[in-house]
């Protein structure tokens, strides 16, 4: 039996994501032993960790003292933080250029034309957000506007004084905006200081998170769009390479990144940024029937727009005509359904608007690259090197 200690904080929605992917792993490859306590990000290491005589670690590692703990146990070890610590283990994690990718894409998709950022420079993977949204928005020929906090929330006074400066950001924004706040905490922070400059959210501030923290999510008002990163496939991960890794394989010599999952939707970005009513419904309707099996033909007739009228605008708005964007949310609704339920290919084509099971195969085989089994394959299997 394997002694493995998990030094992962308890106290967030990733955390026990993490240690749900590990224990699904020993599940089926163990029987491992494993330690774990309730922690936090910044919790001091177990007082025995020094002088332990296990197998191996999986870490998140918060502290300079964490880390040298670590390296004095002289065990396998995997780190899930990619800390500034430089620790030198081999990191499972999870793709941050994605993430800010994902939420470009989803601000462009809701005719969002200004566009801001709230960042942390603390971690790297914070700024990888950051650089990432940038750029997709950019490329799509539009200017971010961004905003850093700083170290000033640590008693009531400085939180007052940054909160001060976020509003006054907020204020000079052209409105309304698509914002990206680079973790869920500073989402929350976000919304605060949009209320306390009487700016409407979602009207005239879409905001979305990163992290898919459910506490913070809704907690907050209005409750807060964010990103799910695939925590439990990143554990599970985590433990398949630290199995190798006591097995006397050698550790892997670059990270292994894992996609973020998707954009959760709520009610701070629940608006399409048009300023066309008709064309705004139009939208709407087609994304709400997207997988129904409407035609275009069929949806027309629901909403107070012409056909050309809903192509033009709909190439004006997200670059894709309402056909593509149809497909677009069909392969999006399949792909989740590959990935989180047991549904057959025939179940799923049907679900999702495709007339047939084998149109629906060679429709995603052309969106994605991979067949339908490849992908539920791909999505449910640990990364390797």
């Amino acid at each position: 039996m394997r002694h493995v200690a998990l030094l992962i904080e308890t106290s967030r929605t990733y955390g026990r994501g993490l240690l749900q992917g590990i224990r699904r792993y020993a599940s089926e490859h163990g029987p491992w032993s494993m330690y774990v306590e309730l922690r936090a990000l910044d919790s001091r290491p177990p007082a025995w960790l020094h002088r332990w005589k296990g197998d191996g670690i999986l870490t998140r590692t918060g502290s300079r003292t964490m880390a040298r703990a670590i390296h004095k146990a002289q065990v396998p070890t995997v780190e899930l933080r990619n800390s500034r610590y430089d620790d030198g283990f081999p990191f499972v994690g999870v793709d941050n250029q994605a993430v800010g990718r994902l939420v470009a894409d989803h601000l462009l998709s809701l005719g969002f034309r200004n566009f801001g950022v709230y960042e942390l420079d603390t971690e790297h993977y914070f700024t990888e957000r950051r650089e990432t949204f940038v750029r997709q928005i950019q490329s799509q020929g539009f200017q971010v506007q961004v905003f850093r906090a700083g170290g000033d929330r640590e008693s009531p006074r400085q939180w007052e004084h940054h909160q001060d400066r976020l509003v006054r950001w907020l204020q000079q924004l052209p409105r309304p905006v698509g914002l990206m706040a680079c973790t869920d905490q500073l989402g929350y922070w976000l919304l605060d200081a949009c209320a306390r400059a009487g700016i409407a959210v979602p009207e005239q501030a879409a905001v979305i998170g990163v992290e898919n923290d459910e506490t913070l999510c809704t907690m907050a008002s209005p409750q807060l769009t964010s990103v799910a990163f695939d925590s439990v496939r990143i554990g599970y991960a985590a433990a398949d390479l630290l199995d190798r890794m006591m097995q006397g394989i050698p550790a892997p010599k670059h990270p292994l990144y894992i996609p973020p999952l998707q954009v959760v939707p709520r009610k701070s970005s629940d608006v399409m940024a048009i300023d066309d009513p008709d064309v705004c419904e139009a939208i709407r309707a087609l994304r709400k029937a997207a997988c129904s099996g409407v035609s275009i033909g069929e949806l027309l007739k629901t909403v107070p727009v012409s056909r050309s009228m809903l192509e033009r605008r709909c190439r004006e708005l997200l670059g894709r005509s309402p056909r593509e964007e149809m497909f677009r949310l069909r392969i999006q609704a399949a792909q989740s359904l590959l990935r989180d339920t047991e549904l057959t290919g025939d179940q799923i084509a049907h679900r999702t608007g495709f007339r047939s099971a084998p149109y629906f195969c060679t429709s995603f085989l052309k969106a994605t690259g991979c067949t339908p089994g490849a992908y539920r394959q791909q999505s449910r299997t640990s990364y390797r090197e």
